[in-house]
C-alpha cells in the first residue's frame, strides 16, 4: 500500500486548537471533509457511516431502515467511496484517530486507495502507540503552523475519473477532473459488439444524442431535491433521482446502463419495452451528483460499460428501494411490489 498521501498529525497534548481547525476546514463542496468517529460505537461500518455523514448523507434510523443494507461493511464503505469520488473529494481529516481499531484503520487506508484523496489522521495522543501501518507513513507534523499550512494546501487532483466537467458548478470546483468520453464511431462499435453478446440494440446516450434532442426533466421542489441528495446509498439515490425527473417506468430503469449516462451526466437514456421507444432525457443540475455517485459506484466494483447500473436495487434490495420511496411521499414515487422482482 502507498502512503504518500497520507498525514500524521501528532497532537500529544490533545489541543483543542487542532479539532476546531480541523471542523473550521469541514468544506464538502471544496473536496475536503472532516470526519469525527463516533465514540464508543461497535458497529462493523460506524466508521463508514461516519465518512457518509461527512459527506452529508443521512441515514435512515430504527431496526427496520431501508439503509439496513448499509450495516455491511463492504456495502458501506462502497457507498462511501462512491460519494467520496462524485462529489470529488481530495482531502479527508480525521478526528481522533488514536481512538481507531486496527482494522477500521485498514479500512479508512483502503478508502483513500479507491477515491484517490489525501487522507490526514489527527492522531491525539503520543506517537509510540501508532500502530505498525500508520509507523510506516513518512509525512508527520505536530505544529499549529505545519497545520494550519497543511490544511490551506488544495490537494492531490483525484486519481479516479468518475466524475465529469459538467459537476463544477454543482460538487464544486474539486470535480473537475475529466472522464474522456468515447466518440460516437467507438460507442457504437463497442455497444453493437455488447449487443451481440447481451442482445441488447441500443447505442448509448452518446451517440444518440448526436441525433436527438433530450426531453426536458421534470420539475421538482428544492426540498424534495434535498432529500433524495441526502440518501446514503448512491444507487437508491440515483435510481429514484431518475424516476422523479423522467417518470419513468421501472422497467425502463432496470436496463439502464454506464453508457446510457454521457460523460457529463447531462443526458440519460431511458429504454422502454422491447427497445422500441428509447428517449433521451435532460439531467438537471440537483440530479447529477446523484447519478455521478451511482455511475462511480458501478465502476468500483467489477462491472462492464454495458451491465445494468441500478440493478441490484432493483432485484436483490427492492424492499429498501420501495422503502425510500414511500418516504418521499411529495414526489408520487409509489413503487408497487412484484415490479421489482426479476
Amino acid at each position: 500500500m502507498v502512503y504518500d498521501d497520507v498525514t500524521i498529525v501528532v497532537d500529544e497534548r490533545d489541543d483543542l486548537f487542532y479539532t476546531r481547525a480541523a471542523l473550521q476546514a469541514h468544506r464538502p463542496e471544496k473536496g475536503r471533509i472532516t470526519v469525527q468517529p463516533t465514540p464508543a460505537n461497535g458497529s462493523p461500518a460506524a466508521l463508514a457511516h461516519d465518512m457518509l455523514h461527512a459527506l452529508g448523507k443521512r441515514l435512515a434510523p430504527g431496526p427496520n431502515s431501508p439503509d439496513v443494507w448499509l450495516d455491511s461493511v463492504n456495502a458501506a464503505w462502497l457507498a462511501a467511496a462512491a460519494w467520496g469520488v462524485a462529489a470529488g473529494v481530495r482531502r479527508v481529516v480525521v478526528l481522533r484517530a488514536h481512538l481507531l481499531t486496527i482494522r477500521r484503520i485498514d479500512q479508512l487506508l483502503a478508502w483513500r486507495e479507491s477515491t484517490g484523496a489525501q487522507l490526514t489522521l489527527l492522531w491525539q495522543k503520543a506517537p509510540r502507540g501508532l500502530p505498525q501501518m500508520l509507523a510506516r507513513v513518512e509525512r508527520r507534523i505536530s505544529s499549529r503552523d505545519q497545520f494550519e499550512a497543511l490544511l490551506a494546501e488544495p490537494g492531490p487532483i483525484p486519481t479516479r475519473q468518475f466524475f465529469p466537467p459538467a459537476l463544477s458548478a454543482v460538487a464544486g470546483p474539486a470535480a473537475v477532473a475529466v472522464v474522456a468520453e468515447q466518440s460516437p464511431a467507438r460507442q457504437l462499435r463497442d455497444t453493437r459488439s455488447a449487443s451481440r453478446r447481451r442482445a441488447h440494440p441500443c447505442v448509448g446516450a452518446m451517440a444518440t444524442a448526436q441525433m436527438f434532442q433530450p426531453a426536458a426533466a421534470i420539475e421538482i421542489a428544492s426540498e424534495s431535491a434535498a432529500a433524495l441528495a441526502a440518501l446514503a446509498h448512491p444507487l437508491i439515490a440515483g435510481a429514484l433521482s431518475v424516476l422523479a425527473f423522467t417518470r419513468a417506468s421501472l422497467g425502463s430503469l432496470r436496463f439502464t446502463r454506464d453508457l446510457d449516462i454521457t460523460g457529463d451526466v447531462s443526458t440519460i437514456k431511458i429504454h422502454g419495452a422491447g427497445h422500441r421507444c428509447c428517449p433521451l432525457h435532460a439531467v438537471p443540475a440537483w440530479a447529477r451528483p446523484l447519478l455521478a455517485a451511482a455511475r462511480a459506484h458501478h465502476r468500483l466494483t467489477p462491472h462492464s460499460p454495458g451491465d445494468s447500473v441500478f440493478a441490484s436495487v432493483m432485484v436483490a434490495e427492492a424492499r429498501y428501494l420501495r422503502a425510500h420511496a414511500g418516504h418521499l411521499p411529495r414526489l408520487d414515487l409509489a413503487l408497487p411490489a412484484g415490479s421489482l422482482v426479476s
